[in-house]
Parts: C-alpha cells; sequence; structure tokens
C-alpha cells in the first residue's frame, strides 16, 4: 500500500481501521452469498506499527455443500481487496482531517 501521510495513529483510530475492514470484507461476502449458506466465516485484521501501519486481512469461508461449485477463494480474495479499500479510504479520510 501506498504511503499516505498520516500522523501516528492512536490505539482508537487502529481499532476503528480493523472494524471497518472486518466489517466490509463481511459484507463483501454476505452480499454474494446468503448468511445461512455460510456456516464458517472467519476475517481477521492484523495490524503492525502506528506509523508506518501495516495491516494484514484474513478471510477464512467454509460455504454449505448446496454451494459446491462457487468459487470459495475468489469470494474470499475479493473480500479482502475489500477490506484493504476500506482501509484505504479510512487512512485518507485521517489524513484529510490531519492537515485542516
Amino acid at each position: 500500500m501506498e504511503e499516505i501521510g498520516i500522523s501516528e495513529l492512536t490505539h482508537g483510530q487502529v481499532e476503528t481501521l480493523c472494524s471497518i475492514a472486518e466489517e466490509a470484507a463481511r459484507d463483501y461476502v454476505l452480499s454474494k452469498v446468503p448468511s445461512r449458506k455460510v456456516p464458517v466465516l472467519n476475517i481477521t485484521v492484523d495490524t503492525e506499527g502506528s506509523k508506518p501501519v501495516t495491516v494484514d486481512v484474513e478471510v477464512e469461508i467454509t460455504l454449505s455443500a448446496l454451494m459446491k461449485n462457487y468459487d470459495v477463494k475468489k469470494l474470499a480474495k475479493e473480500a479482502t481487496k475489500q477490506a484493504f479499500k476500506a482501509v484505504k479510504a479510512y487512512l485518507r479520510e485521517l489524513a484529510c482531517k490531519s492537515t485542516r
């Protein structure tokens, strides 16, 4: 991810960042597959450092047997992309606020 140019993140901002990433990934998966067909959806968001912050997102999905022809790897990859997109948007918002 590129340098966005924000000041050091607070503990609260890191927590918010993790929540935003997790919610974006979850929303993406559940927009593609009904929740009753997703027995396992684990989303892990790890951060390291605060300036710069390094973010790692892992999405684990298991679909019901009825969804055997669904590309689960692609779904997880796209959910991860959505999480990073949300993280980037949040960090850009923080950068804009810090320059005011």
